[in-house]
């Protein structure tokens, strides 16, 4: 704590007896005070002399060692910089030790290379002549241990065997044969114990053989044998495809310890896989419903066709070589190309009819003989509005209320037009999309537009009575209500399910046009309806022009 002067006299007086205020003024003697004042003066001075004295022997000692310690730092100076010439000394022979014994090296090396060349052809000289002589007695060829150093002898004997001079094939012509049957024998052998190591397991063993046969014509043959064995009992599940997916999973942690060149064996499995199983796969799936059952082809088409994109997906993750992109495009367009180059067509057909039937099994269960109606252009409605409105009419057709809008067949409709434009999306060419996708939207505006809510709204046309009949009826007020709701939803599939197809492509104006004179074309017919209506129903009708979609129809799934 800090040295307050104040507070240390205040105890001092404090313990002198009559310096302080207790006992009163009577008690208070100065003498006394006074007189312990100077000896304690006197004490400090004696311990400041003290502690003075201290101080100065410590600064001196201090200054003593200072000096000692920069001695010593010049010492460890001098001897550094000594020791640091000795090391570039040292640095400097080394380096020229160095270069004398690189040099002595690149003699040595041009000395025993040729030397080794020439025992090497020594050797195989000495191998050769045994095939000339008809009889192998080296230990090479006779000892079934070495056949790794019996298969790099026969290989480069193979060589040389086709280098020799054409007017001496005929002498060396038994010596050639033997050397052929030989590799041809150890080549069969090899690929015998690369598959003996594949059933056994012995990853270490096949990578000893793959490697020998790596020069070898049969590497091929090699790399064919472990494809095959590899799907030995691969495909034990119902789903192909996921067997495909953790086969080749399994063999891309372990093709990588065999072989010098993974990529290019992982790369031939999943071909083979893919040309083999999946395509025979896919074609008994396809072919057997191809001509009989349009709706079961499209199913199982798109179906096949998603999950072995999805399989393509975790191949990607796979090093398949620098395109594997392409690579395995290829192999599901080879799959796919003889189903998805008539596909559109399949599905038209397949949806034309499918229509015609929802429609036409309505109207069986209604009992009712479906009317030809006009299908005319604006012009041609405009005309028949205005000859509805100017000219008497005559009698009304007698509907007995049905309104001939059913929301079964407007769920059954969208929903095969909303798996139409999936399929298409999926199965289409991206250059052919937008095409394709307007022809599917035209096929919904046919039977959907035209062929119910149009056909609806002119038989409620012809279903309202005279402007002068006394009881008229709110039919086609109901006609008009049901009409506009199937319209809003057939809008939200348009919006939902055509429009991300034909965004960016010139059919997108197409499509927006065709939609225009559908709207026109309907409002011209609901606007029929209250020119031949007494004043109230009109107002009603007006109100109905712009409902709120059914909320049961809204929620179907075939519509979101």
């Amino acid at each position: 704590e800090p040295f307050v002067a104040d507070e240390y006299i205040e105890r001092l007086v404090w313990r002198t007896p009559g310096g302080g205020s207790r006992g009163g003024s009577e008690a208070f003697d100065p003498k006394r005070l006074l007189e312990e004042f100077v000896n304690h003066i006197q004490e400090l001075q004696i311990m400041d002399e003290r502690i003075q004295r201290k101080v100065e022997k410590l600064e001196q000692q201090c200054q003593k060692e200072a000096k000692e310690f920069a001695k010593k730092v010049q010492e460890l100076q001098k001897s550094n910089q000594v020791a640091f010439q000795h090391f570039q000394e040292l640095d400097e022979h080394i380096s020229y030790v160095a270069t004398k014994v690189c040099h002595l090296g690149d003699q040595l090396e041009g000395v025993n290379t040729p030397r080794q060349r020439a025992v090497e052809a020594q050797k195989l000289m000495k191998y050769f002549n045994e095939f000339l002589d008809g009889e192998l007695k080296s230990d090479v060829f006779t000892n079934s241990e070495k056949i790794k150093e019996a298969a790099d002898i026969i290989q480069k004997l193979h060589l040389i065997a086709q280098e020799l001079p054409f007017d001496r094939q005929v002498y060396f012509s038994r010596a050639n044969l033997d050397i052929w049957c030989k590799y041809h024998d150890l080549e069969c052998q090899l690929i015998q114990e690369f598959t003996s190591a594949q059933k056994k397991g012995e990853i270490s063993r096949m990578r000893e053989v793959a490697a020998v046969l790596l020069h070898f014509k049969g590497y091929s043959h090699c790399v064919d044998v472990y494809i095959k064995q590899c799907q030995e009992g691969a495909y034990m599940r119902n789903d192909i495809f996921e067997d495909a997916a953790i086969l080749c999973q399994r063999v891309n942690k372990q093709v990588g310890d065999i072989f010098s060149n993974p990529e290019t064996v992982l790369a031939k499995l999943i071909q083979n896989v893919f040309e083999i199983k999946l395509q025979s796969f896919v074609k008994d799936q396809l072919e057997e419903c191809r001509k009989s059952d349009a709706e079961q082809y499209l199913k199982n088409l798109y179906d096949l066709y998603t999950r072995t994109t999805n399989l393509s997906s975790k191949l990607m993750e796979f090093n398949l070589g620098t395109d594997k992109q392409t690579f395995l495009s290829k192999l599901i367009k080879s799959i796919f190309i003889s189903y998805l180059e008539n596909y559109i067509e399949v599905e038209i057909g397949y949806l034309k009819s499918r229509s015609a039937m929802i429609l036409q099994r309505y109207y069986d269960s209604k009992n009712h003989q479906k009317r030809s109606i006009g299908t005319g252009g604006i012009q041609d409605l405009k005309e028949r509005i205005r000859q509805r409105t100017n000219l008497p009419l005559g009698p009304s057709i007698d509907t007995h209320g049905e309104t001939f809008l059913s929301q079964e067949v407007v769920v059954n409709l969208l929903q095969e037009t909303k798996q139409a434009f999936e399929r298409c999306h999926r199965l289409s060419d991206p250059s052919d999309l937008p095409r394709n996708a307007f022809r599917i939207f035209t096929i919904l505006v046919e039977f959907l537009c035209i062929e119910h809510i149009d056909y609806a709204l002119e038989t409620g046309l012809a279903g309202i009575p005279s402007s002068d009949s006394r009881n008229a009826n709110l039919y086609f007020l109901d006609v008009v209500h049901q009409a506009n709701t199937i319209f809003h939803l057939f809008d939200k599939q348009f919006n939902d399910h055509l429009m991300p197809l034909i965004s960016s492509s010139p059919k997108l104006s197409e499509c927006l046009q065709k939609k225009k004179e559908i709207i026109e074309q309907m409002e011209m017919k609901l606007d029929t309806g209250p020119r031949v209506k007494s004043p109230p129903t009109n107002m009603c009708l007006k109100i109905a022009q712009d409902p709120d979609p059914d909320p049961d129809l809204a929620g179907h799934p075939a519509l979101g």
